[in-house]
């Protein structure tokens, strides 16, 4: 991917449903460019495919955000078993730093997210945690679902 290729990604990132046309003005290219250049990427895969973000996506979760996670000892894999048991957690990632793991979570209510804070600090081995909510998300960049490439692969 060349500096053209990225220029082209980052416009379609801010804008997915930009005609070929309006890509090539913004871009300084031909229309025929932007097209070679969007199925080369599309074939090569280095573009997945293009998604679309609801706002209704983010309402069957309104009460969003992250919790920090210090464990205590070399209890990672079992604590990692554990919360992936919750529902709500949407994903869970190791980290360097202070904290050993970062959680994504939501829940429909605040009631709800206290509960499963609570039930979460009651892991042997999670030594402290801090939550941090989010208040308003003004992009998202992630592909919802699996893609399966030209040999139905994942």
């Amino acid at each position: 991917m060349d500096n053209i290729d990225r220029q082209l990604v980052s416009a379609l990132r801010q804008n997915a449903r930009a005609s070929v046309s309006e890509l090539a003005l913004s871009l300084g290219l031909s229309r025929a460019t932007v097209r070679t250049r969007i199925d080369r990427l599309l074939e090569d895969e280095e573009v997945l495919g293009f998604t679309v973000v609801l706002k209704e996506d983010m309402a069957d979760m309104p009460v969003r955000g992250i919790t920090l996670i210090e464990i205590e000892g070399k209890g990672n894999e079992r604590i990692i078993t554990r919360l992936r048991g919750f529902p709500e957690i949407q994903a869970i990632h190791s980290t360097n730093g202070r904290w050993d793991l970062i959680v994504e979570f939501g829940a429909e209510t605040l009631a709800d997210l206290d509960k499963v804070l609570r039930q979460m600090r009651l892991i042997d081995g999670i030594n402290a945690s801090e939550t941090n909510l989010y208040l308003t998300t003004h992009r998202i960049n992630r592909v919802v679902g699996l893609f399966k490439n030209k040999n139905g692969e994942k």
